[in-house]
């Protein structure tokens, strides 16, 4: 029976040595791990200012070129615009018309209608020959499409 318990005493001692090892290796990490971060510490705060400088640099750099980008983005800008005005005036161009200006030009071409049908009659009393009238349009139908198409998105005046 002695053997057996030299044996286990063995196996005992042997698994103690290895959980020892085990414990003492952990220790020794932590201890590492330690240090490592107290030698990173004291270089950072030697270190930490010039890197904040640097980053400042940096930083006012790329503001700068920014700023330059955005004041030339709205000159760009603005440049087109002049150049779309220009054109406009040019060809004496203005802005889509809207539903209610299409409506208000058909009535007033109705009213200029129906006052050359009386002038061309007033003609035709005093018997003189008048020019055949021109054949009044649809402006219903017309006014009736001008209705149905969306506005452009302008607000009435």
């Amino acid at each position: 029976m002695s053997d057996d318990k030299s044996d286990k005493n063995k196996v005992t001692d042997k698994a103690g040595e290895i959980a020892r090892n085990i414990w003492l290796a952990g220790v020794g990490a932590y201890g590492r791990a330690v240090d490592e971060a107290q030698d990173r510490m004291e270089k950072a705060g030697v270190e930490t200012p010039k890197l904040f400088r640097d980053l400042v640099k940096a930083g006012a750099a790329l503001e700068d070129e920014a700023r330059k980008g955005l004041h030339s983005g709205r000159s760009a800008r603005n440049s087109v615009e002049e150049r779309i005005h220009r054109v406009r005036e040019s060809f004496q161009m203005q802005l889509p018309a809207r539903g209610e200006d299409l409506l208000a030009l058909h009535e007033k071409i109705d009213r200029l209608t129906r006052k050359v049908d009386d002038l061309s009659a007033a003609l035709a009393a005093q018997g003189k020959p008048a020019r055949k009238p021109a054949a009044r349009k649809k402006t219903a139908t017309r006014r009736a499409a001008v209705k149905s198409k969306p506005a452009t998105g302008r607000k009435p005046a």
